[in-house]
């Protein structure tokens, strides 16, 4: 991927090696757990929290949050990244007639605390809707690459992009909306209900993409192919596997390997938001 030359974003905020400054409370372990599954899978936890009484408090770190050294080239990848998203969906909210408000995106080590609540390195990146921010520490790059057998710098923006989706999703409502509807919902049914709302992600995801190498030709060999192994290495049938030796599709709430793949390149080929409505979409 051709960044080094990229913009960088001034919505980064490096709180690595900060301190949370507080202990986890309340909502007991087994909330805890729910919490920590659903942050690594990029679902919003203050639902989850909320409903086991884990205080949700503004970040304090913030206040001290600076911007990634100039020779740190990861954070300054990230930078780019993010300052990419944002030329890009300031471009498409603008023809649309709406206007883009650009999240933050917050870096630390270890733990974070989050308007979502409290959370730690093994949950992933995340995206906090209650304070607009997407959160990573970037050795869940180290995991992408080691772990899920994933590696490269694209693969490594398609996770931001996505993460930078659910944004998307945020400001226009459809994350509210599906929220709303997964209270009213069994358990299956709101599993599917999650599973279009990441799989949307992961199309606006190949927007992104699309347009970032229409307009900035970013991408070099090889790199659309990376994106596509991070997708397929975090299906949920993919994980499920690993994690346990079989697998439960009702219980899926990201996609399958295949889905995640195929509504990447779907917003990849289209370039369109009207290409990404999943939830309209008899089969994913």
């Amino acid at each position: 991927m051709r960044w080094s030359d990229g913009r960088r974003s001034d919505n980064v905020e490096d709180r690595r090696g900060m301190s949370t400054g507080r202990k986890m409370v309340g909502g007991g372990i087994g909330t805890i757990i729910l919490a920590l599954v659903a942050m690594y899978f990029g679902i919003d936890p203050s639902v989850i929290l909320q409903q086991g009484g884990a205080p949700l408090t503004a970040p304090t770190q913030s206040e001290q949050a600076g911007k990634p050294p100039a020779d740190d080239e990861l954070g300054q990848f990230v930078s780019v990244v993010l300052a990419d998203t944002e030329d890009t969906w300031h471009e498409i909210f603008k023809k649309n007639g709406k206007s883009y408000q650009e999240p933050k995106l917050v870096l630390f080590s270890g733990a974070v605390e989050s308007a979502c609540g409290y959370a730690q390195a093994a949950m992933g990146p995340f995206y906090c809707p209650m304070d607009q921010k997407v959160y990573i520490d970037l050795s869940f790059y180290r995991d992408l690459k080691e772990r899920h057998n994933a590696p490269g710098d694209f693969a490594q923006a398609y996770v931001i992009a996505h993460e930078v989706g659910h944004h998307v999703q945020s400001l226009l409502g459809i994350s509210e909306k599906v929220q709303t509807m997964q209270r009213r919902a069994g358990k299956a049914e709101a599993n599917q209900l999650s599973v279009r709302l990441e799989l949307q992600a992961d199309c606006l995801a190949g927007i992104w993409a699309h347009h970032a190498n229409r307009s900035r030709q970013v991408l070099e060999t090889g790199d659309v192919e990376e994106a596509l192994q991070a997708a397929t290495s975090i299906g949920d049938d993919r994980l499920q596997q690993q994690a346990q030796g079989y697998v439960v599709p009702e219980s899926f709430t990201h996609g399958s390997s295949d889905q995640r793949v195929s509504w990447f390149k779907t917003g990849f080929d289209n370039g369109s938001f009207g290409a990404c409505n999943t939830f309209g979409a008899g089969a994913l």
